[in-house]
């Protein structure tokens, strides 16, 4: 089934919206895709009913799928209007319902069960590795206490504009739209704030600020499952959750923690990343030594029914790229990390894809205290 449900999506990919110049799955078109027998069926959400490209959309995707999986298969197309889908994608509490054209596609959110395992290097290196492969991304640092971004991105002396309409305008650099509180404090003081306000902030950062057209939002989380993270679930749907851990042990148990959270919420974890796997000295690139444990990660995924997203190994490339900012990607695009990074954004991508396409879209959660 996934497997034809993949070919389904790559077919439907040939097909683009000439008006926004995308094809209409990094559009996030396709909705309520299903195979039953020899028959696809899916929904189209198109922006614009009048527009020649909505006259002729649903017969390019039909014969798009026909030239994937032949003639023989029954392709039932429903043309619905985008805008009356708008609450199923994205609603922001609090703030005014974006137009169509400015909500990201899909928002993921980057998450660990406990502090140094390598999130943010994680979070990073996908949303760079993603704008490579062309699509337009958003970072968003939502670690109040302990911002990276701006040393991570070279930006440590950088601060953002606000527009005319009183919304932020982010920063950008290596072809990501960045925002982040070490953008706005003193970075050699330190943020004392309550829960209360952090979550303030946080929902401004999600909602008053001007990302644009976007691909992908993704959000830095920090680590744990606190006040933060459910203020996020509340404010907006995610996509999909990624959880990073290391191989041993003492992070796995926080993982499966993380992984329950996402699950409660009803968001769907995308998959586990296992940063640090293993070490591989320069000089001998045949030798994987595992430091911290072999295979942990893989472990969990497999017992908890996700994908293993990537290794990611420790290197020396990758620590030094992060203190000079410019992440490894882009000043050690042959290493291993980078490579691993490059397809980790290849499986996040797939993954929402199909989540996308096939699950219902995640709606805020109200949680109440007791």
């Amino acid at each position: 089934m996934t497997t034809s449900l993949e070919r389904i999506l790559d077919a439907l990919a040939t097909v683009v919206d000439p008006d926004r110049g995308k094809d209409i799955v990094r559009l996030g078109l396709v909705k309520d895709l299903r195979v039953e027998g020899d028959t696809v069926a899916f929904t189209l959400l198109l922006k614009n009913p009048a527009a020649p490209f909505a006259r002729t959309a649903a017969e390019q995707a039909r014969q798009a799928v026909h030239a994937a999986l032949g003639p023989a298969v029954q392709v039932n197309v429903h043309v619905d209007n985008e805008m009356i889908g708008l609450g199923d994608d994205l609603t922001l509490s609090g703030a005014e319902t974006p137009k169509a054209e400015e909500r990201p596609v899909h928002t993921i959110a980057v998450a660990s069960g406990k502090g140094g395992v390598g999130k943010s290097t994680v979070a990073v290196n996908l949303a760079v590795a993603l704008a490579r492969a062309g699509y337009d991304v958003g970072l968003v640092d939502t670690d109040i206490y302990g911002p990276s971004i701006p040393t991570m991105f070279g930006l440590k002396e950088a601060r953002p504009r606000v527009n005319d309409a009183r919304k932020i305008i982010p920063l950008e650099q290596h072809g990501v739209k960045l925002l982040s509180m070490g953008f706005l404090v003193d970075p050699d003081k330190a943020v004392i704030w309550r829960g209360p306000m952090v979550s303030s902030a946080v929902r401004q950062f999600l909602n008053d600020t001007a990302w644009g057209a976007l691909d992908f939002l993704v959000l830095d989380l920090p680590p744990g499952t606190g006040d933060i993270q459910l203020t996020i679930v509340q404010t907006v749907p995610l996509s999909g959750a990624i959880i990073v851990s290391t191989p041993q042990d003492v992070a796995l148990a926080d993982a499966r923690k993380g992984v329950a959270m996402f699950e409660q919420v009803n968001v769907p974890v995308l998959g586990l990343v296992e940063n640090m796997a293993y070490f591989t000295p320069p000089d001998l690139p045949d030798r994987k030594y595992y430091l911290f444990g072999e295979g942990g990660a893989r472990r969990l995924a497999e017992e908890l029914g996700v994908p293993l997203l990537g290794e990611v190994p420790i290197e020396q490339s990758l620590r030094e790229s992060c203190d000079a900012g410019t992440p490894v990607v882009l000043a050690a695009p042959e290493s291993v990390s980078a490579r691993a990074f490059t397809h980790l954004a290849g499986q996040v991508a797939r993954q929402t894809a199909l989540h996308h396409a096939t699950l219902p879209s995640t709606p805020p959660v109200e949680i109440s205290y007791r």
